[in-house]
């Protein structure tokens, strides 16, 4: 008797500036998906929001490396493709949407919410943990009511004043990021007074909110979690950048940065880490894998954030973590798609 293969939809890109992460996500997906356990239906969504493209998993191998600088959104355009009105159009029964999307209309529950009214199953937390983990301002006083330690920050709206600030952080550097972005889209480094204009204006282009941080120069960790009822931690990766913070280059196109799988630390410290993101994880009812971001400055461990969707790229923490533990890449997907359809 053959066994009847699991139909999955990769589904990529969407309306969001980290458009070229999400396609470069779902390539590797598809790319690591076993052939054998999967028939796969990528689709891939316009830059727009408004064009669903169903395409073959080789027209979505061929595409040219969304990481490359000079590949524009309109270039991650399959050229064998059927537009599709929905997933409704897809004519086969789906058994899980992988969901590759990064940023606001993927990865902040608004796709999660979709696919939960039309029941189909999906990778990754539900609505609430997904809007939690896209919303920082939220997500950090979510943290703070568990006591949680976050760095010291100010809420930024555009056209408030600024003179909050400093009677708050006191004189800068500071660290400025908008609301809700990820792969430190909109982020910046304050040094001096005349730069925070340019830095909350850059901000504020992704984000209504701008959040201005104390900064913390410490040691950068990263880690994720895996699972539902019971979830478990990989190893403690140790983030070292030649950039001054670990910001888009340094995550996708900068051959100089190390990320120190598993982290050089005292294996208290690595508990410590891997506890506190698992105890984050369960307060969120997160779900499938999600990373989460921290700074060790002293003894005191910050949590700077949590991915819901983290990146599944070729240089993606998530899988090189996951490597460290033994795991593949096509383990690794197996194992959240087995997640999703419990």
């Amino acid at each position: 008797m053959v066994r009847k293969k699991t139909n999955i939809v990769v589904l990529m890109g969407g309306k969001s500036p980290e458009y070229n992460v999400s396609v470069a996500s779902g390539i590797e997906i598809v790319k690591n998906l076993s052939k054998r356990k999967y028939d796969i239906s990528p689709i891939l969504i316009s830059p727009n929001g408004k064009q669903w493209y169903l395409s073959s998993p080789h027209s979505i191998l061929n595409l040219p490396n969304p990481l490359d600088p000079q590949v524009l959104p309109d270039d991650l355009i399959p050229p064998v493709r059927k537009t599709l009105n929905g997933l409704s159009q897809l004519n086969v029964h789906i058994d899980v949407v992988f969901i590759a999307m990064h940023g606001p209309c993927g990865e902040d529950g608004t796709v999660q919410g979709m696919l939960d009214l039309a029941e189909v199953k999906y990778t990754g937390s539900g609505v609430l943990a997904s809007a939690i983990g896209m919303d920082k301002l939220v997500f950090r006083q979510i943290m703070a009511s568990y006591k949680i330690l976050v760095p010291k920050y100010v809420v930024i709206k555009k056209n408030e004043t600024l003179s909050k600030i400093t009677k708050i952080l006191g004189k800068p550097p500071y660290f400025v990021k908008p609301n809700n972005q990820g792969s430190s889209v909109g982020n910046s480094i304050v040094k001096t007074r005349k730069d925070l204009k340019k830095a909350l204006n850059l901000a504020w282009k992704f984000s209504n909110i701008a959040l201005v941080d104390e900064y913390l120069k410490g040691r950068e960790f990263t880690i994720g979690v895996i699972g539902d009822k019971k979830p478990k931690a990989f190893p403690v990766v140790e983030i070292v950048t030649n950039q001054e913070f670990f910001d888009y280059k340094a995550k996708y196109q900068d051959e100089g940065t190390q990320e120190i799988v598993p982290a050089t630390v005292d294996k208290k410290i690595a508990k410590m880490i891997q506890d506190v993101a698992i105890s984050i994880f369960t307060k969120l009812s997160c779900r499938g894998v999600a990373r989460v971001d921290f700074i060790l400055k002293g003894k005191k461990l910050y949590v700077l954030e949590i991915n819901t969707i983290p990146g599944m790229t070729e240089n993606s923490l998530i899988p090189k973590s996951a490597r460290a533990a033994g795991m593949s890449s096509s383990q690794l997907l197996d194992t959240i798609i087995k997640d999703a359809m419990r």
